[in-house]
């Protein structure tokens, strides 16, 4: 989007020019029909909902136990039962839709290796979903493609976009129950060193994690462990007639990471999923992944061609990598010691920010309007390609995270939710779910067990109603944001967002002293009658050009009322 007050050149880059752009910002009458609505989305403030479908919630105890896997484990290390049922049980609660969350990305779904391993953290199978032994088929234990299915149509019927985690860097690791794959297909060494690009690349991640061979250009057989597994399952031929069809309709040669490129888009094909979120980016050239978005999008094209009563929104599917230490700080480019990789050029909308959960100790103001600065540098270096970042507090696989003890979860929750930007949630955030468990060990401590019901409902009020209001208007993530004049602690501060014949625009409050405030809204809702605290629901009489309101939990979130704009 290129905001209208770039183009304002005689504009001094304020809230007063902002103002005059937008002709005072009259919000009554005929203008408030082009309002943001409960239906508006923009991937630039999606609010995302991340969790290990195993820890989340079991929904279907009879598939538990339908592979053995019953050796003693390292603490959190085994299975714990969580599935897709589980998922679509929480959708129908409404446990989502109550949280704001218009985007939900899970673990891969895809069968996991049958044994498990000893990594010197105590003995693990692959509960997470990031050791694969078969991309063509689910998880037994997390219920099959059919419930899968069903939980991305509720979630659709919500308004709830789906990302599926992909990965096609590694195979699971190697066990009793689990060949190796040939020679052809992986390499089992040497271990990645991060010297240069190459020795990201040309390695694998750890020992006994067979590296697919992705920058291969030699046709290959199938692996015969695999085919072996397809004929004992009735589906060899079926198998066989679909790559065939796939390897003719796109012309790319049969090797082994094209293989795993068919295997993963058929999940858009096939169920409709609103997107990926791409697993170790840095470790796949960047060639490879300029194949997988381009049959990615194709495939959920095909879905939308076959499924024409099922398409909800007109959006493109969506692509975010995760790209280790990727921070937005730095603009497209990830620095490599032998040069610089720019992966938005090769089919990706978005990168995970690994930088906020450190630069989240700013004070409120600081880290809203840096963030504003980091959304706009990103985009005005990128010409016409909107792209976009996700931040987040807490992680499966961050060790460092903003908040380690839990000590400060309300300002977690504000940070997060009220930055520029899109935001993740990570399941237990909303709850103060602990990330450190006693003898766990590694990212284990990050990867506990969602407690039902709720305890800490007051915790979970706020993110809630903060939710909500981000759900609601897209200029929260999304728009340019202003500080208003403010004496004291905390910040007060506008939002303005208008794209494609939307136009939203809010006041936010955080890091406020609790108790009454008196607010000056003129430069905002010059017209405005009335206006409404979305944090504490109260409607709330403009009297010149000023609204008196309560700050709780350090908030305050005014908008047009609800009414005013879908009534």
């Amino acid at each position: 989007m290129k905001r209208l007050f770039v183009l304002l050149m005689a504009c001094t880059l304020t809230l007063a020019c902002k103002e005059q752009e937008k002709n005072a910002n009259d919000i009554s009458g005929e203008q408030a029909s082009n309002q943001a609505n409960a239906d508006t989305f923009d991937w630039g403030s999606a609010n995302l909902y991340f969790l290990l479908t195993d820890r989340f919630f079991n929904g279907d105890p009879t598939n538990d136990q339908l592979i053995k896997r019953d050796l003693p484990t390292g603490t959190l290390r085994g299975f714990q039962g969580g599935d897709f049922a589980g998922i679509s049980q929480k959708l129908d609660e409404g446990y989502f839709e109550k949280l704001g969350v218009n985007a939900i990305w899970i673990t891969p779904i895809w069968e996991q290796i049958h044994g498990g391993v000893d990594e010197g953290t105590g003995y693990s199978y692959g509960f997470h979903g990031y050791w694969a032994k078969d991309w063509t088929t689910t998880e037994p234990s997390y219920g099959t493609i059919e419930e899968y299915q069903e939980m991305v149509d509720k979630a659709h019927a919500q308004g709830i976009r789906v990302l599926m985690d992909v990965v096609l860097n590694h195979t699971g690791p190697v066990t009793d129950q689990d060949p190796q794959w040939p020679e052809e297909w992986v390499r089992t060494g040497p271990v990645c060193t991060y010297q240069d690009q190459s020795t990201a690349v040309t390695c694998t991640l750890t020992n006994n994690l067979p590296d697919i061979r992705t920058e291969s250009s030699e046709p290959v057989d199938l692996p015969p462990s695999l085919a072996a597994k397809w004929k004992k399952e009735g589906r060899y031929e079926k198998e066989l007639s679909e790559l065939d069809a796939f390897f003719e309709q796109s012309g790319l040669a049969r090797t082994p990471v094209n293989y795993i490129i068919k295997w993963i888009t058929d999940y858009a094909r096939e169920t409709g999923v609103d997107g990926f979120r791409v697993d170790t980016v840095k470790h796949v050239e960047e060639e490879v992944w300029a194949t997988l978005n381009e049959q990615a999008r194709l495939a959920y094209q095909e879905w939308r061609d076959n499924n024409p009563n099922k398409v909800y929104h007109n959006d493109e599917f969506f692509i975010v990598g995760e790209l280790y230490n990727y921070e937005v700080a730095n603009g497209r480019e990830f620095g490599f010691s032998d040069g610089p990789v720019d992966y938005f050029d090769y089919g990706y909308d978005a990168m995970i920010n690994f930088g906020f959960k450190r630069e989240a100790t700013m004070p409120y103001e600081q880290l809203f309007a840096t963030y504003d600065k980091y959304r706009d540098s990103l985009q005005a270096a990128s010409e016409d390609q909107q792209i976009y970042f996700m931040n987040y507090i807490s992680s499966h696989d961050d060790g460092q995270p903003f908040d380690p003890n839990r000590e400060k979860t309300y300002e977690s929750a504000t940070k997060l939710l009220l930055s520029p930007g899109m935001a993740q949630i990570y399941y237990g955030d909303e709850t103060g779910r602990s990330l450190v468990v006693p003898n766990a060990v590694g990212d284990a401590t990050l990867r506990s067990v969602m407690e039902w019901p709720v305890q800490n409902t007051q915790l979970l009020s706020h993110w809630q109603k903060l939710g909500q209001f981000r759900k609601a208007h897209p200029a929260v993530g999304a728009g340019d944001h202003f500080a208003l004049n403010h004496d004291g602690e905390g910040t007060i501060a506008a939002r303005f967002y208008e794209k494609d014949g939307v136009r939203d625009d809010v006041i936010i409050g955080a890091g406020l002293p609790e108790g009454m405030i008196s607010i000056d809204v003129r430069k905002v809702f010059p017209n405005a009658k009335t206006l409404y605290n979305a944090y504490t629901h109260q409607e709330l009489a403009v009297e010149n050009g000023y609204i008196k309101t309560s700050s709780e939990n350090g908030v305050v979130l005014l908008e047009v009322p609800r009414a005013n704009i879908e009534g």
